[in-house]
């Protein structure tokens, strides 16, 4: 028996597996771990939830704000346009007392900068500037809440169009100076005629243009929106509006300008307040550099009132490419 199992494998058994020996271990190869059932995604639990911003991340968020801020200033644009203005200022000063213009009433520029500061200290620039602006906002604002949605029905709705053309119309050439008397007669020379004088005047740059906006979309984006089968609710929300608004926000840019111009012919005709009424009696009063001071700050307001307007569409047409 010992012989045997002594003995070595011969040409004929090489083939058959080799004998086991007391010191030899089996070689087990572990069985492959069951795959985990795939567990269905809940759609209410998103994949990779955020994780609370951090101090410094807010900091940097706060800081790229800035940056892009900036950069929407640009100061080189500034840079480009102070020269003219510079010039004019300069023209201004140097005409008067050079004699080519009698400075009596064409004051020299420092004399009319220091009658400005004279009636800011006095209080009665910024009393006579607060009357006009609340005016003007009040009427302007007015326009805008009624005549936006007015000018989106009669673009949209063709019935509407049909039923209020004729009336449009016949008001669309009255002009509003030609109508203040009638506001005066029928509202009297208080706060609410001037109102109404600037919602006239206001309501029609913001109706027509508001108006051609809807008309002028681009008919094949209309077809296009139509062909995804979006509704006619849906079709206005979602193209008609988007595409109108640059032209909504010109109309309102022409009637921000509007609103200051009408009222000072309001403010000059019956009025103890405002800055119509101070460049009107400064102007009774032979105040020259008072009369310029007044000037100049209804050119300021009008600047200022037309770069709030142009920040307020930048950020309702945050969706345009430039």
């Amino acid at each position: 028996m010992t012989d045997i199992l002594a003995a070595p494998a011969t040409g004929s058994a090489r083939g058959a597996a080799p004998a086991l020996t007391p010191s030899a271990t089996p070689v087990v190869t572990p069985a492959p771990s069951p795959v985990p059932p795939a567990v269905p995604e809940n759609p209410e639990i998103p994949k990779n939830p955020e994780t609370p911003e951090s101090p410094a991340a807010s900091r940097s968020t706060r800081l790229g704000g800035l940056a892009r801020l900036g950069r929407r200033v640009r100061p080189g644009r500034l840079v480009r346009r102070a020269p003219a203005v510079v010039l004019l200022a300069a023209i201004w000063e140097l005409l008067p007392r050079t004699g080519a213009v009698d400075p009596v009433f064409v004051p020299p520029l420092s004399e009319v900068l220091r009658a400005w500061y004279d009636l800011l200290l006095g209080g009665q620039l910024l009393e006579h500037f607060q009357a006009s602006l609340v005016r003007s906002l009040a009427g302007f604002g007015l326009a805008v809440v009624l005549a936006v949605p007015l000018g989106l029905a009669i673009g949209w709705y063709r019935p509407v169009a049909d039923f209020l053309n004729p009336i449009l119309e016949i008001f669309r050439n009255t002009s509003a100076v030609a109508l203040l008397p009638v506001f005066i007669l029928i509202l009297g020379l208080g706060e609410p005629s001037k109102i109404v004088f600037v919602f006239y005047a206001c309501s029609w740059p913001i109706l027509l243009n508001t108006v051609s906006g809807v008309r002028t979309v681009e008919p094949l984006l209309v077809k296009s929106a139509r062909s995804l089968g979006l509704g006619p609710l849906s079709l206005f929300r979602k193209v008609i509006l988007p595409a109108a608004v640059p032209t909504i926000f010109t109309g309102i840019r022409l009637a921000g300008a509007s609103s200051i111009l009408v009222l000072l012919f309001a403010e000059m005709v019956g009025a103890k307040a405002g800055l119509g009424y101070l460049v009107q009696d400064a102007q009774f009063s032979f105040r020259i550099p008072d009369m310029y001071a007044g000037i100049i700050t209804i050119s300021a307001l009008g600047l200022l009132f037309n770069l709030l307007l142009l920040g307020v569409e930048r950020r309702f047409s945050t969706w345009r490419t430039t």
